[in-house]
């Protein structure tokens, strides 16, 4: 694990505080229709993220997740690109959400 990713339990925890920090869900309009992880998700497509950097706040913490990981490891690359420090990548995105904190949640 490395300290540009964040584990799942991590997230929860992180939630469940109610800390000050930005989830960014990069998957498409159909992937967030059938399942999110929180409804403070901030949902911008991964196509999308370049014509809108200044809907991000580049003062908190960005957690990046899509459905594996990859995709999202992607955009947090493209954020370092663009000057954004604290972005980290949600390791196994929605899936390792799904198989270890919320069973409830749909996957596909």
């Amino acid at each position: 694990m490395s300290n540009i990713e964040k584990k799942v339990e991590e997230l929860k925890i992180m939630l469940d505080n109610c800390e000050d920090f930005i989830l960014l869900d990069v998957r498409t309009d159909n992937e967030v229709l059938i399942s999110k992880i929180s409804e403070k998700s901030i949902h911008i497509p991964m196509n999308e993220i370049p014509n809108r950097l200044n809907e991000i706040n580049d003062d908190k913490e960005i957690i990046v997740y899509c459905k594996s990981g990859k995709r999202s490891a992607k955009v947090c690359k493209y954020l370092k690109h663009n000057n954004y420090t604290n972005v980290k990548n949600l390791s196994g995105g929605i899936l390792a959400w799904a198989k270890q904190i919320d069973s409830s949640i749909l996957v596909y």
